[in-house]
């Protein structure tokens, strides 16, 4: 006995060992084996990060996992992953590994997969890869690296995309998870399978279905020798609506054949909401309902490149209701009459019947009713609303998600038929449309806005061709708006991708930007980079479906700190562009013209001209933030002025201006101004320098000034302008980083200089003091908040001593001249001449006239110092 569990021992010793090596010993085999079956199989690129060999895992079976498995397609879908599994585990028989073909394969898993397919536009498939199975010369036998006689498949945690170009439809299952069971070694035998995903499908670009919960438990009958499917017990449950499915669907080499009939297993009308997504309808527990849905389908038919099975598919309920239990309203007298039908299994011959779909909620009563022809050629849309409706009261019957309350009165009673290539060509002669709309006493809020919106009333009548806005009266916080105006394709932006076009008049006694803009937040410093107010964190769009014109008469408008009267001109959207033609309003005590775009097409920019008239300089710097950048100085001038702007650049997300981007020139005129030094460093300190006279006390009148804009910086044509009887010449820039780099020349006349300095001047050019004048330059550098004056002394005095040296020599000209007439009299007269000639000395010296002006500054110099 003892010699017997010895060897009985031993025997399990070396199997536990065997279980351990037999993985090292065959795994590289199985490898090459397996990489050899998917090149010799497919054509594409299959790659993994590990291939592991396990005993264990599935004992008594071999276990055989590969780690992040891709496979990558080749042309015309290269390097696109069809599939993608972060693992994918074989399970077969022990005996397998010591077989050097021909795996036999019992069980499947694919975890945590992507599943990518597509057909693109011209119908090639990206999952065609499979190559032609060889046959062996020798026996004629097809050679199979691989057997699937599986008894158990799963797929768990994954995603599957399904996306026709050619027929514009996707389809996406998520969170997908399935398993099926079945003897695959039979030619026919029963398949058990569970499945549970989230679908979404899109036609045509429209969204039909959007994570709609799906649950279906189903056994099918599997004849794979005839290659039929056929239903057996099943249940499915989509979103919350059970349904029942019989029939079979059997493939053939050219075409498939189907034949599935479908319907509710019950008729209560709480069938009718659970096809509603549950984002949208809640949890329908405790709802109570009354009157009953079905839903019935047939389809049936052969399916090829060219038919589709035929269709037959209604949803009907009558006098039926619903009320949820923490909701205060019902929804009454609920009728629907709804059918998808094809009859020729052509696709173009699809057509949609809405017989009748009606409700009530208290006493509001709404109907509609229409047909669907032609679904994938020139549709065919014929459809009649009637009713009215209180907006607040839908979401006192519903559970809608939304985040502000509805409220309003809503009469609706329109009819329309149109196909839809006249509606692309945007030929509405052929549309048919009467009817109207009313939208009264209609409030809406949103975190998007300053203030609540009220609509008083807005009216809408339709014709073929023209929806017409007969009213429209609307306040917003301070704002009250009055509009009428025409759309002209509102149908093509319903159902087709174009924009809406329209044209507009709008009236109002007081318009505040304020109270429809919620404020983002800004930045506190300005640099050439970027604009006064910072930039917010959500870019700024005009709407790109808009094709708008609107012709506007304000009273008053409020924008920021700005307030414009009497505001009138025309705005246009179109293309993401706003133009601006024709503004014209009052502010700052003139007038304000304006011309421009601005566009969000791409980068943002905009171009603009703008005039304003006889305007009050302090307002306008006090409120302008580009005067602000175009003119610093303009804070120092009580006055008048106009000017014309042209300017163009690129703006921020937000809209505001980019100051190293602009280009343009500007014309100023400062028709009437008073200095004020004392609100600007740089005048105080000019002031400082020429200390013989006082700004305080200076005007400036008829100033007129050339400016052009460049890389941020503002430069000034060589002008010129008076302070009282004191010339300025200028030239030079400044950025809007208010950097200066300017040089002014004063032509000062000698009387500022004071009865000494000024009379010496007068006596050493023997000139009136009234007609003598020094040119000063000065050099301005640093910013307007820090500026640096530097008056260049030495220039001033050459160009004095130049001047005296001058006149001096016109006066010894003078004095010749009138020597040689008194000698020509005398020799006339018969005077003898003199012995001895005189002459008069008509030299200057120029080194004894500038020492004599250098003491002449330099006294003035230390007297203004010492001043």
């Amino acid at each position: 006995m003892k010699k017997a569990l010895k060897i009985i021992g031993i025997i399990v010793l070396l199997l536990i060992i065997a279980l351990f090596l037999t993985p090292v010993l065959f795994q590289g085999s199985i490898e090459k084996m397996v990489k050899k079956a998917a090149n010799d199989n497919v054509n594409a690129q299959v790659e993994w990060s590990s291939l592991d060999l396990s005993l264990f895992r599935n004992f008594p079976n071999a276990s055989l996992s590969l780690e992040k498995l891709r496979l990558i397609n080749e042309a015309p879908f290269k390097g696109d992953t069809l599939v993608y599994a972060k693992e994918f585990n074989l399970t077969m028989g022990v005996m397998q590994l010591f077989k050097d073909k021909g795996l036999s394969i019992d069980q499947i898993y694919l975890n945590e997969a992507f599943i990518n397919v597509k057909i693109d536009s011209l119908g090639n498939a990206n999952y065609d890869i499979a190559k032609a199975p060889e046959t062996s010369k020798s026996s004629g036998e097809t050679k199979k690296p691989f057997q699937l006689n599986l008894d158990h498949y799963e797929i768990n945690s994954s995603k599957i995309n399904y996306l026709d170009e050619s027929g514009t439809i996707f389809l996406k299952l998520k969170d997908f998870n399935h398993s099926g069971d079945g003897d695959f070694k039979s030619s026919v035998f029963t398949l058990h399978t569970q499945t549970d995903s989230k679908i979404s499908f899109d036609y045509d670009g429209a969204n039909y279905l959007k994570d709609n919960s799906i649950v279906l438990d189903a056994d099918l009958e599997m004849d794979l020798e005839n290659m039929k499917f056929s239903f057996l017990d099943n249940e499915a449950i989509i979103n919350q609506l059970p349904l029942k499915f019989e029939g079979y669907v059997q493939l053939f080499e050219d075409y498939n054949d189907i034949d599935i009939q479908f319907s509710t297993p019950s008729s209560d009308f709480k069938n009718f909401l659970a096809l509603i997504p549950e984002t949208y309808a809640a949890n329908l527990d405790g709802v109570t309902t009354t009157g009953d849905f079905k839903l019935n389908g047939v389809i049936k038919g052969k399916v090829d490149d060219t038919y589709i099975p035929t269709l037959d598919i209604s949803a009907s309920s009558s006098n039926a209701s619903f009320q949820y239990p923490e909701l205060p309203k019902k929804v009454e007298d609920i009728s629907i009459d709804v059918e998808i039908k094809n009859e020729t299994g052509l696709v173009e011959d699809t057509y949609i019947n809405f017989n009748g779909v009606k409700f009530r909620i208290d006493q509001d009563r709404f109907a509609g009713s229409g047909t669907i022809n032609n679904l994938t050629t020139n549709m065919l849309v014929d459809f009649k609303v009637d009713g009215v409706l209180n907006l607040a009261n839908i979401s006192k019957a519903y559970p809608l998600d939304i985040e502000q309350k509805l409220n309003g009165i809503l009469n609706a009673d329109l009819a329309a038929n149109f196909d839809m290539n006249s509606v692309e060509r945007e030929a509405y002669q052929n549309v048919n449309a009467k009817g109207s709309m009313k939208l009264s006493k209609f409030d809406y809020a949103s975190p998007e806005l300053a203030k609540p919106l009220h609509i008083d009333v807005a009216t809408v009548n339709f014709t073929s061709n023209t929806a017409k806005l007969n009213n429209f009266e609307m306040t917003s916080g301070s704002t009250d708006l009055k509009m009428t105006g025409n759309l002209t394709n509102l149908l093509g932006f319903a159902f087709s991708d174009q924009p809406l076009k329209g044209n507009f008049k709008a009236t109002s006694t007081n318009f505040d930007v304020a109270d429809f803009m919620v404020e983002a937040d800004t930045s506190s410093e300005i640099s050439d980079t970027q604009t006064a107010s910072g930039s917010s964190a959500e870019a700024i769009k005009i709407p790109e479906f808009l094709d708008i014109s609107l012709n506007f008469d304000a009273k008053s408008v409020k924008y920021d700190n700005l307030v414009l009267k009497n505001a009138t001109g025309s705005l246009v959207l179109k293309e993401e562009n706003a133009i601006l033609k024709g503004i014209n309003a009052d502010i700052f005590g003139g007038n304000i013209n304006l011309d421009g775009m601005v566009s969000t097409a791409g980068s943002p920019n905009f171009d603009m001209k703008l005039s304003l008239n006889t305007i009050k300089i302090l307002e306008a710097f006090e409120q302008m933030e580009l005067v602000k950048g175009l003119a610093p100085i303009a804070q120092a001038l009580n006055g008048i002025a106009s000017t014309e702007i042209s300017l163009k650049g690129n703006l921020t997300k937000d809209l505001m201006p980019i100051y190293t981007s602009l280009t343009g020139n500007a014309l100023a005129k400062v028709i009437n101004a008073e200095v004020q030094k004392d609100k600007m460093l740089l005048l105080s300190q000019l002031n400082t320098e020429f200390n013989f006279f006082d700004f305080d006390n200076l005007k400036v009148k008829d100033l007129t000034a050339k400016l052009n804009f460049d890389n941020g910086a503002i430069n000034a044509d060589n002008f010129d302008f008076n302070f009282d009887d004191i010339r300025v010449d200028v030239s030079g820039k400044h950025t809007f980083s208010n950097e200066l780099n300017y040089k002014l020349k004063f032509n000062v006349p000698a009387k500022y200089f004071g009865d000494e300095v000024g009379g010496k001047l007068a006596q050493l050019s023997n000139t009136d003091l009234s007609k003598m004048s020094v040119d000063v330059p000065v050099t301005l550098s640093g910013n307007f908040k820090n500026p640096k004056v530097q008056v260049n002394t030495q220039n001033a005095i050459q160009s004095l001593t130049s001047q005296i040296i001058q006149t001096q020599k016109e006066k010894a000209t003078n004095t010749i001249k009138d020597k040689v007439g008194d000698q020509i009299n005398s020799i006339l007269g018969g005077n003898k001449a003199k012995d001895s000639t005189q002459t008069d000395s008509t030299q200057t010296k120029e080194e004894s006239v500038k020492d004599k002006v250098k003491d002449i500054f330099g006294n003035f110099t230390k007297k203004k110092k010492n001043n």
